[in-house]
């Protein structure tokens, strides 16, 4: 088994809170990342993807490919956007960087599976000391 890892990064606005809470219970439960003038981060993300070498061209994957479905997919849609007001795969979900990765499998999953590999992890790095891991 190979495991091929494609990194991207993405700037991106956010704010943590739910509608049907008050202002003061938002701030309470998320803290600043609910200011209600946004805040936001240099994301970046690892796309791991896994699978066996072919015997044809000797590799999981084609990174061209990985790049062009992660590009299309995630980056082209999210970076220097708004990602509670236009990330279209986050539309009804608190923008945490947990449902953030949830999101973002579910968009590369059907892709990735096209090109005969498996997605094995998606990471996310909202800061220097924070990141998540997700393996589906």
């Amino acid at each position: 088994m190979i495991y091929l890892t494609r990194r991207e990064r993405f700037c991106a606005a956010h704010r943590m809170f739910r509608q049907d809470w008050s202002d003061e219970d938002n701030s309470r439960v998320f803290g600043k990342c609910s200011n209600p003038n946004w805040h936001g981060h240099n994301y970046i993300l690892w796309v791991t993807v896994k699978g066996n070498l072919s015997e044809e061209h000797g590799f999981v994957i084609n990174i061209n490919s990985l790049k062009k479905i992660i590009l299309e997919n995630i980056i082209e849609k999210i970076d220097h956007k708004n990602i509670n007001l236009d990330v279209d795969f986050m539309k009804g979900r608190i923008a945490t960087t947990e449902n953030l990765a949830v999101a973002i499998w579910n968009e590369l999953k059907p892709h990735i599976e096209k090109e005969g590999a498996k997605l094995h992890c998606v990471k996310i790095a909202e800061t220097e000391n924070n990141s998540i891991e997700y393996y589906g």
